[in-house]
């Protein structure tokens, strides 16, 4: 049963969702001459994880799409890489970056924290590609009692996933093993990798190309993907998410930046096998190393990169962040505002695509 708390959080996420709706429509209309002409920055700074969920990032990047779109117009572009999305949270909060490709829950973090004055989402970025791998020794609900799971950062997408998938089952978790019937520890995937290899963790909720390594790497099989608790099979993994003080200053620009990721999306689609390569040469590029055919192919297949913000989704997600204890400052404001869809749908508008609102039928 809900709580009073919940149900009002929940009142307040479909006030919000539906505000998005209202200011959209699911069908394409009849496409403008031309953009109208806004006001465009000398500088960009975009920040984006080393992750397979982060495709369009990591293309548009490698393909220099992002810096030919977003910078046509004289904008100089400049990227940094992060392990997860709160650090480029603290980032943007500091001032150091101008927009990210993120998470549901850090964005969700960053816009509570800071009472709504943060960051907007503009536009969505990648759906699916996340899923729960644990030892082959587990395989029912039972089994995860007395265990130890990893997530890629407290608070983060992932981490809140499998704290309120654990407690929909009936599970207490703990971070230092005392109080809970299941430990949950937040730690670097490539540590998570590691500590799966030698048996210090018995699974892990985390993004691709880290459920595919454990799979392939780890001999780990899938308990859960994520998409299986979804009516639809569509939930958001990443989105584009701007400082509010920039959007309102530069438009142009982050119009211009959500362009280079339906440029991107584009050619993706038209070539899988290149966008691949690219993702791995851009992996290398930050990271020193790429991954195996057999795990980029695995990893590419659980993603779906598409600029459709999956707006319902965010409401399901924040949910399950306060009842995991993560969110406990939401307020009375809720996320009411956190979405700017207006120039994504401007751009959508122009191509002749359909515009985005609401999207999903939430968990089953």
């Amino acid at each position: 049963m809900r709580t009073r708390a919940n149900k009002r959080v929940s009142a307040l996420l479909a006030t919000a969702i539906i505000a998005v709706g209202l200011a959209s429509n699911s069908a394409a209309t009849a496409a403008p001459k031309k953009l109208p002409k806004l006001p465009t920055a000398k500088v960009l700074r975009v920040g984006y994880l080393t992750n397979v969920t982060h495709a369009t990032a990591l293309v548009g990047i490698q393909r220099g799409l992002i810096r030919s779109v977003a910078g046509a117009g004289g904008t100089s572009v400049q990227f940094t890489s992060f392990n997860a999305g709160p650090a480029a949270i603290e980032a943007m909060k500091g001032g150091s970056i101008d927009a990210a490709f993120l998470g549901v829950s850090p964005a969700v973090s960053g816009y509570v924290s800071t009472h709504g004055s943060l960051l907007r989402i503009v536009s969505g970025t990648t759906t699916g590609g996340a899923q729960f791998i644990t030892k082959s020794s587990i395989t029912t609900v039972a089994d995860l009692r007395g265990k130890t799971f990893a997530s890629p950062q407290l608070g983060g997408t992932q981490d809140v996933a499998l704290r309120s998938y654990l407690k929909r089952k009936g599970y207490a978790t703990t971070t230092s093993g005392v109080g809970g019937d299941v430990i949950v520890s937040p730690m670097d995937n490539s540590t998570t990798l590691a500590s799966f290899k030698t048996g210090n963790v018995d699974g892990a909720w985390v993004p691709e190309p880290w459920a595919s390594r454990l799979v392939l790497e780890g001999n780990g099989h899938v308990f859960l993907d994520e998409k299986s608790l979804w009516h639809s099979g569509n939930f958001v993994t990443t989105q584009l998410v701007v400082a509010t003080q920039y959007l309102k200053s530069y438009p142009g620009t982050v119009r211009a930046l959500i362009g280079s990721e339906y440029a991107t999306n584009t050619w993706i689609r038209a070539n899988k096998q290149a966008a691949k390569d690219a993702i791995q040469a851009q992996l290398l590029a930050d990271t020193g190393k790429n991954l195996s055919d057999a795990v980029i192919n695995r990893a590419w297949e659980n993603i779906t990169p598409t600029l459709d913000p999956v707006a319902a989704s965010l409401a399901v997600s924040v949910n399950h962040a306060v009842d995991a204890g993560l969110l406990t400052n939401i307020g009375a404001r809720g996320v009411q505002g956190i979405y700017d869809l207006r120039l994504l749908n401007q751009l959508m508008k122009f191509k002749g695509e359909k515009t985005y609102g609401t999207a999903g039928l939430g968990l089953k």
